[in-house]
């Protein structure tokens, strides 16, 4: 259950740096929102709801049944920090079942949005965003800062069949992160569960799962409503994760950028100034 959904995360995260990379890599031209994602909110002691919605279900028949809860969400919000290639990457995306999608990430300091509508991807960043994710890509220096006075500004737009354009597609596919959560049937087998907590207020029913070599993974589960996964915790290992989830089902609205301030990929000179 819980390592598909972080694997999911990490590969978002990867994919908004490399396809920003590979999107912008081509061009040999001449030379708004930015808030930090939330920090992980840690679990606080909590009493469980009386009576327990869980008290007479296994820990792997609660982490069955989250799965399914969580499965059935038509949206939902992904924010936290994952470790990719040692790499820490801090996210966070509003998402839907339509192919929606608004939000941000950033790595080493430097920042990306993301936001996607009519399956048109529009990818903004600054200027150390776009350095960090090109350099990961072997891009030539001198490429690289032409690329970054080319884009400075403004917003990159991308349909599926443009390069790049489908794994930042691939982001905002809900669909595809929900069928990733319940891959792994093992994933939610031995499980134990904790102490009940709570996660920004809300309580929890905490499970968990131990592997060897100290790692370990720890679920939340929401107690009250829908039993959605509200946090996902995985320590030791060379990957410690933190990830929330929230504002399952909820409408995700989407800000076009206007036309004044996008570059549309196809149909750049790349040898001319946009």
């Amino acid at each position: 259950m819980a390592p598909s959904t972080h694997r999911r995360a990490r590969t978002a995260a990867a994919a908004v740096c490399t396809a920003a990379a590979v999107a912008t890599a081509g061009f040999a031209g001449p030379a708004a929102w930015a808030r930090t994602a939330p920090p992980a909110v840690a679990a606080a002691p909590a009493l469980a709801p009386t009576p327990d919605p869980f008290e007479d279900l296994t820990p792997d028949a609660i982490a069955d049944r989250a799965v399914q809860a969580t499965q059935s969400a038509t949206s939902l919000r992904m924010a936290g920090r994952v470790v990719s290639e040692g790499q820490p990457l801090d996210l966070d995306i509003a998402l839907d079942d339509k192919n929606n999608c608004t939000g941000l990430m950033k790595v080493d300091g430097g920042t990306g949005e993301l936001r996607q509508a009519d399956r048109i991807t529009y990818l903004k960043g600054d200027e150390k965003f776009w350095r960090v994710s090109m350099t990961s890509q072997g891009v030539p220096p001198p490429q690289i800062d032409a690329t970054i006075e080319l884009v400075q500004g403004r917003w990159l737009k991308l349909t599926p069949g443009q390069p790049g354009g489908s794994d930042l597609s691939g982001v905002c596919d809900l669909d595809a992160v929900l069928d990733d959560l319940g891959e792994d049937k093992d994933d939610r087998k031995g499980m134990t569960r904790g102490p009940d907590a709570e996660v920004e207020g809300a309580p929890v029913a905490t499970l968990v799962k131990k592997r060897p070599g100290g790692e370990a993974t720890t679920v939340s589960v929401a107690q009250e409503g829908k039993p959605y996964i509200l946090k996902i915790v995985k320590t030791g290992g060379e990957e410690p994760s933190t990830l929330l989830l929230s504002d399952y089902d909820k409408p995700v609205k989407v800000v076009v950028p206007p036309a004044n301030e996008t570059v549309d990929i196809a149909k750049l000179d790349p040898g001319m100034p946009a």
